[in-house]
């Protein structure tokens, strides 16, 4: 697990495509503090027992400006 409270920006390296992964998120409040919380569990054919294989925690600073970021990369005006 990793609280996230903010993001470095990188240019586009050596990411490449991969499969998709079942992922679900945890709107969650600790010690008074909101996150938000991505949890991965890789390929759906995994199975349903399948545990957790990356979470990110968000902090609402990280989550605002990826959204921030989100929205310029993908073009949405608001």
């Amino acid at each position: 697990m990793a609280t996230v409270r903010g993001f470095d920006m990188l240019e586009q390296g050596a990411e490449h495509a991969t499969a998709p992964c079942v992922a679900k998120l945890v709107p969650l409040k600790l010690d008074g503090e909101l996150f938000l919380q991505l949890n991965g569990y890789g390929h759906p054919n995994r199975g349903p027992d399948a545990g957790r294989t990356q979470n990110f925690r968000l902090s609402k600073a990280a989550f605002e400006q990826l959204v921030a970021v989100g929205n310029k990369h993908f073009g949405i005006v608001k």
